[in-house]
């Protein structure tokens, strides 16, 4: 009546040694660290720069507690953390010779100090939140003027666009400070011209000026077009922000508007700059321009333009394999034309590439480039930080129509071409930025409130046991064992997800051990009932176990529908407490049913004549 299979048995001790392994790293600590790692899209960490960077801290006489390489960069341990402040700097001067534009990261870490066997089976230990373990705080400024610009270039393409649709001859369009300028040869021409673009493009507002053969067409953004661009601006880089932030699995991060034109992120758990960098550091952008094929066939300009002497008109770049090449100014598309971005492979060659989706009108501006360039190279570029790097430079075979693009490298890698798509997928950034506050943050409420919180915990749990212990005997120690083996299993999957615990977390915590502890009493309550009704110590336990559960699964799903309630439509420490919440209500069903009934079993089933049990201050028969 009261015995398990041996498979049940199995389970519960399987589960409680996969909660021990999963719980063990948050008891290790952390290790100060320094993490480098790439600043350029073009230049990825290696083994090679793992090599570089031991061999810089060994003629430096550093001493470090290992190295290793992962998708992030190098990581290396060192003992404390004067020894990790010395070898930030002497990393950063090895390894950046032009502090303006460095080519790797180096900045502060903490890496856990648990054994590599855990981390090789993924036993990692769980994130603290900004309000317990701190985080790294960037406070972004969004340069509105360069919204501005931005839009007007793209309303320059859009007026070529119209005009070359319209069969409307234009003696050139340009940009010009704060204006686009469309000049004619005659008047009829942009009469023509204006009444075409007033009816395409509604948020100009258009001015004739100019005389005799120097006839022009001045168009400006309206000034309620102007406010609407900043404020769509604003959000559309809110918007990316949050879409890399999460792509790359950052946990809880925070990312909101402050005041008219002020970003704030932050991300919990995050000790250093190093991470919050790669992802926020590299606002990749997607340009692409004509190759000014003339001057790239002329070595001598090349190495004029190398030296800083480059052609009126072009801009000097070096291509994947250092070879240098000139690339013209104006921007035939740009990231605002994309739709998708996705990492694949060559259909020909085999080779990784990212495949590219453009909108309507970017895949009308790319058929119309590439059917009149045929023959001619066609560039590129990835532009971080106003900082152009040539990816590829393909040659046009054929006019491309449909809107999907395809770049690849001879020596693009698959972690290159993830990394590139992601950039590229999660938006271009529609204002440029810069950031005018970075810290790091230590925790907002202080050492003092952690311990405060850990200690509410403890001596709760043991208030528990003490309780249940003396009122329910035998019983209270089968309770008391599953109370601890629910924290343990809730703990070790919020390691096991790697999960962000805030201090609303520690009071989910808290709570989850409550109800849990509450669900026992039920079941030692009905076994009592049983008992007193005259049923026999077996049939009592039997009963006990299985009348009690319904009741118990009918108030934790009714809790369960609360707490999804507050994960979907809540936000920040809210979230972070239906996160723990949830999964201690999951836990906390399989702890009290399964694994105090199988102690019971243990202890009370294989016993033929039950005379007695102890659950209470008496024993029952």
């Amino acid at each position: 009546m009261n015995r398990y299979p041996l498979w049940v048995y199995v389970t519960v001790a399987v589960a409680i040694v996969l909660g021990l392994l999963y719980t063990l790293p948050n008891f290790f600590g952390e290790l100060p660290a320094v993490q480098v790692s790439s600043a350029k899209s073009t230049l990825k960490v290696d083994t090679a720069t793992m090599a570089r960077v031991e061999e810089t801290l060994k003629k430096a006489g550093i001493a470090y507690n290992g190295a290793t390489l992962d998708q992030v960069g190098v990581k290396v341990r060192f003992a404390d953390t004067d020894t990790q402040l010395k070898a930030k700097d002497v990393l950063a001067h090895a390894l950046n010779p032009d502090a303006d534009n460095p080519s790797y990261t180096v900045a502060l870490n903490l890496l856990s100090a648990s054994p590599r066997w855990l981390a090789a089976i993924n036993a990692l230990p769980m994130y603290l939140g900004l309000d317990l373990r701190g985080g790294v705080h960037f406070l972004l400024q969004v340069d509105m003027r360069g919204a501005l610009l931005k839009r007007l270039d793209s309303f320059a393409g859009d007026i070529r666009t119209t005009l070359r649709d319209k069969n409307i001859r234009h003696a050139g369009v340009t940009r010009e400070r704060d204006t686009v300028v469309i000049r004619f040869r005659d008047p009829e021409t942009r009469d023509k011209a204006r009444r075409a673009i007033a009816d395409a493009l509604q948020d100009l507002a258009l001015a004739d000026a100019g005389e005799g053969a120097d006839l022009r067409l001045v168009a400006t953004i309206r000034p309620e077009a102007i406010t609407r661009i900043q404020d769509a601006a604003l959000k559309q880089n809110i918007s990316t922000l949050a879409k890399r932030v999460n792509e790359l699995g950052v946990a809880e991060p925070v990312v909101q508007q402050q005041g008219a034109d002020r970003i704030v992120v932050q991300l919990p758990g995050v000790q250093d700059t190093a991470g919050a960098k790669r992802i926020l550091g590299r606002t990749a952008t997607l340009e692409i321009r004509m190759v000014d094929e003339e001057a790239s066939r002329d070595p001598q300009k090349l190495l004029d333009a190398k030296n800083g002497r480059v052609p009126f008109g072009d801009e000097y770049y070096e291509d994947r394999q250092g070879g240098g090449i000139l690339v013209k100014r104006q921007v035939v598309l740009t990231g605002d034309r994309l739709t998708d971005a996705q990492a694949g492979f060559d259909n020909q060659t085999q080779e990784p590439a990212v495949h590219l989706t453009l909108d309507s009108t970017g895949a009308r501006i790319f058929r119309d480039v590439t059917r009149e360039n045929v023959g001619n190279r066609m560039a590129i570029l990835l532009v971080e930080r106003g900082k152009g790097e040539v990816i590829t430079a393909p040659v046009i075979r054929t006019e491309i129509a449909g809107g999907r693009v395809q770049i690849s490298g001879g020596r693009m890698s698959t972690t290159e071409a993830n990394e590139t798509a992601l950039l590229l997928r999660a938006g271009a950034l529609a204002a440029p930025m810069e950031i005018v506050e970075e810290r790091t943050v230590g925790p907002s409420l202080g050492k003092e409130n952690i311990e405060k919180g850990f200690h509410s915990t403890l001596w709760g749990f043991v208030t528990i046991v003490v309780f249940m212990c003396v009122y329910y005997a035998i019983f209270g120690v089968f309770s008391s064992i599953a109370l601890a083996a629910n924290l343990l299993f809730l703990i070790a999957l919020l390691s096991l997800l790697q999960a962000t615990l805030t201090l609303p977390g520690i009071a989910a915590i808290a709570l989850t051990l409550g109800m849990a502890i509450d669900a026992n009493v039920l079941i030692n309550e009905r076994i009592r009932e049983e008992l007193r009704g005259g049923a026999t110590p077996q049939a009592a336990i039997h009963a006990g176990y299985e009348r009690a559960f319904g009741t118990i699964l009918d108030s934790n799903v009714t809790t369960l529908i609360a707490g999804l309630a507050l994960l979907i439509f809540g936000s920040g420490p809210v979230r972070g407490f239906a996160v723990v919440h949830c999964l201690g209500i999951l836990t906390s069903i399989f702890s009290s049913v399964v694994v105090s009934r199988s102690l019971a079993n243990l202890w009370y089933g294989g016993r033929r004549r039950l005379e007695r049990i102890a659950i209470g201050n008496t024993s029952w028969k």
